[in-house]
């Protein structure tokens, strides 16, 4: 299966035809814009993610600059979490596996519980998974910062909640964001079945850079 999916994608960049595109997820924003005949239009500008800054398992700031022309996957997790989240670090990490000589894929794991998820505690998580310097982020911060980014940013969750002290986030969702910081496509990281799609729809916008820019 796994071959195949990968295969899929290596087919897509040689082929001549346009590739499949996947859709822009999100809210959609109304802006004035000036057009060229000097008019104003009211157009619709995707959402995004917004700038953040976080440190990572090696006690490294993290922003979003540094994830400028890069796809990337990410999630939110903790590392006492003894349900969904350990089935969800080992599909990041297959998916790790499948695209860790792809230098233009990153992934991001988000804690959502911050005060026990310490540098070095996400050093020691990492460590069992393997996770690739560079390539795979274990980011902590501040917890507002935290759950303002998994509600506002990637919409994650519909729950409110102000990021306090008896707020939680607890979500099997991983997102895929492209290039421009648009998000294209959501899936359940416990599922394998969409774990498949996710490296597929990874290599599907893979795919449609390689025929924007041949």
């Amino acid at each position: 299966m796994f071959a195949a999916i990968v295969y899929g994608g290596l087919q897509a960049f040689t082929s001549k035809k346009p590739p499949k595109i996947l859709p822009v997820l999100g809210e959609f924003q109304e802006i004035d814009s000036l057009g060229l005949d000097g008019k104003h239009y009211m157009v619709n500008k995707p959402h995004t993610i917004p700038p953040f800054s976080f440190i990572n398992q090696y006690g490294q700031t993290v922003t979003h600059q540094d994830l400028n022309s890069k796809i990337y996957v990410t999630d939110f997790f903790f590392t006492t979490c003894q349900s969904i989240c350990p089935v969800m670090s080992v599909s990041m990490q297959r998916m790790q596996e499948v695209f860790k000589n792809q230098p233009d894929v990153s992934f991001l794991s988000h804690t959502v519980d911050p005060e026990t998820d310490s540098v070095p505690q996400l050093l020691a998580y990492a460590n069992r998974h393997n996770a690739i310097a560079g390539k795979w982020h274990f980011l902590t911060g501040n917890k507002k910062d935290l759950y303002h980014a998994a509600r506002s940013g990637y919409l994650v969750t519909a729950t409110e909640g102000d990021g306090g002290e008896e707020d939680f986030i607890h979500t099997q969702n991983f997102v895929l964001i492209d290039k421009m910081k648009r998000i294209r496509g959501y899936y359940d990281g416990t599922d394998s079945l969409e774990v498949n799609k996710m490296i597929n729809d990874v290599n599907l916008l893979l795919a449609e850079y390689a025929y924007q820019n041949p």
